[in-house]
């Protein structure tokens, strides 16, 4: 199959990848200190589209000096509403110039643009909404106690809430933008300033939100970008004794030395990490509805999200029709760049990535699993490699037990064993971030849904997921919550004052 198809982009998105890409520190646009660039490559063709500044510790200690002085500066005297305003007019700024970020989007990161423009609207949009709803209601109590048998005298304890301080957010490369406004909206509800690290494989939608963000009204300092290397501009960032909270989203392994790195300072650490989540479908689950559910489940993103339902547990019953129904969905997935409208199906986002995947799919043959379909790279150019499902696989086989975090179903079957049984093999994994149970039985549901091991679990669909629902992972999949009113509890911090009289 050849993918060299035409494909065109708006002029402002022509005139922003043509423009020098500089970091956002205190407000101002400058280059990085060691004068290094990084290329950034369209995972769709294997092309350079853009340079940008390789940050490293030197900037990275000017971005958290410009969002400590923010913190005691003119943002902290902005009234709670009136940072709910600054949000809705973030939220303006993106909806205005949503068809640039969503091309960007796509260049990044290769995502298909339907999902870019989803993403962006449903998650990106709604997100900063949802929090500057929140800004005016961030309280604190008035509690009625009499510490040391009142002392002597009457007392008032009251709470305040406060602001956690300089956060420190590490973004991903597989939805950057969203990540990105994930992890900036409940931090300026809060009345906290942050230091944004884009993942060095798609800065270029944070850099471009970087724009919107001077536009909103965000005093100078708020908000600073600095992209860079991991293992420098990030591991900076996460040991930095200036930040006071780190939050990151990615692999599971680098989300352990972010834990090392912040143990300096005792900084607090939200953390969304891998996942191999469980998918089981009962003999009486709506196979019309449970097939597309499945391969969505798998396939979004092509397999790179760590919501991702790659353990396919089927009843023995039903395990030929689905495997045949998600086989021809994903035999049906047009591949190609994501901004051909008819393609659905986009490339993994970078050669080395696509190695780490084949090499998995090698294993699951070389293990005993049966390919059913996929398993090659396709395409002249660009990072694509086919939809792949496994069947007769295994607990122990290494595709079971590790996150490919690429398009890779793995499919077994179970037959009378009891709920408890089923959720014994599909708890036996060192992660625990999402997963989805499939039955016409809402009794079967909910109790199998309690079985299983993981921060969130669905029934009758996979991941789903809102501004309002708390979202994470047990066991090795994170620490914390984010969405939701938990996802603003972890950037605030309890003070309680008590006043004898």
């Amino acid at each position: 199959m050849s993918n060299k198809q035409e494909f065109t982009i708006s002029e402002e998105t022509r005139r922003f990848l043509d423009s020098e890409h500089l970091l956002f520190i205190n407000g101002d646009w400058v280059k990085s200190s060691s004068g290094e660039l990084i290329p950034v490559i369209d995972p769709a063709t294997e092309k350079k589209i853009a340079d940008v500044q390789s940050g490293g510790s030197d900037d990275i200690d000017s971005a958290v000096k410009a969002a400590r002085d923010a913190l005691s500066g003119e943002w902290s005297k902005i009234p709670s509403h009136d940072r709910a305003q600054i949000l809705h007019r973030l939220s303006d700024e993106i909806e205005a110039n949503f068809l640039v970020l969503s091309e960007l989007e796509v260049l990044d990161n290769g995502m298909p643009m339907e999902l870019a423009q989803y993403s962006i609207a449903s998650h990106g949009v709604t997100l900063l909404r949802y929090y500057a709803s929140w800004a005016p209601k961030i309280h604190g109590k008035t509690i009625p106690v009499s510490p040391g048998g009142a002392m002597n005298g009457d007392s008032l304890t009251y709470t305040k809430r406060e602001p956690i301080g300089v956060v420190g957010a590490i973004v991903p490369w597989n939805s950057p933008l969203i990540f990105a406004i994930l992890k900036l909206a409940p931090a300026l509800a809060a009345g906290c300033t942050l230091v944004l690290k884009p993942a060095e494989l798609t800065p270029l939608t944070t850099l471009f939100f970087g724009h919107l963000i001077e536009k909103s009204g965000i005093p100078k300092g708020v908000v600073n970008i600095v992209t860079g290397l991991g293992e420098s501009a990030g591991d900076a960032l996460s040991k930095h004794n200036d930040v006071d909270k780190i939050t990151f989203t990615g692999s599971t392994e680098v989300g352990k030395k972010i834990v090392s790195s912040s143990v300096g300072n005792l900084k607090k650490v939200t953390l969304e990490l891998g996942g191999k989540s469980p998918v089981i479908v009962f003999d009486d689950a709506d196979l019309e509805k449970t097939i597309p559910g499945v391969a969505r489940a798998c396939f979004f993103l092509q397999g790179q999200n760590c919501m991702a339902g790659t353990r396919v547990f089927v009843h023995e019953d039903v395990h030929d029709e689905l495997v045949n129904g998600v086989k021809a969905m994903a035999e049906s997935f047009q591949i190609g760049h994501g901004l051909i409208q008819t393609n659905d199906f986009g490339p993994l986002i970078s050669e080395e990535q696509r190695k780490r995947v084949i090499k998995y799919i090698k294993q699951g043959i070389s293990e005993g699993a049966t390919l059913i379909c996929g398993g090659n790279e396709v395409n002249e150019e660009g990072f694509f490699i086919e939809p792949t499902i496994f069947t007769d696989v295994t607990a122990e086989m290494t595709i079971a037990r590790e996150e490919i975090f690429g398009p890779v179903l793995c499919i077994e079957k179970f037959g009378n064993e009891s709920l408890e049984e089923i959720a014994n093999r599909a708890n036996q994994t060192t992660y625990g971030l999402s997963g989805s149970v499939w039955t016409s039985d809402i009794s079967t549901g909910h109790k199998m849904a309690a079985l299983i091991d993981s921060g969130q679990v669905s029934i009758n669909c996979h991941a789903a997921v809102d501004s309002a629902i708390p979202f994470g992972g047990n066991k090795q999949s994170g620490w914390g919550r984010e969405f939701g009113e938990e996802g603003l509890d972890s950037y605030l911090k309890t003070k309680a004052t008590t006043v004898m009289y």
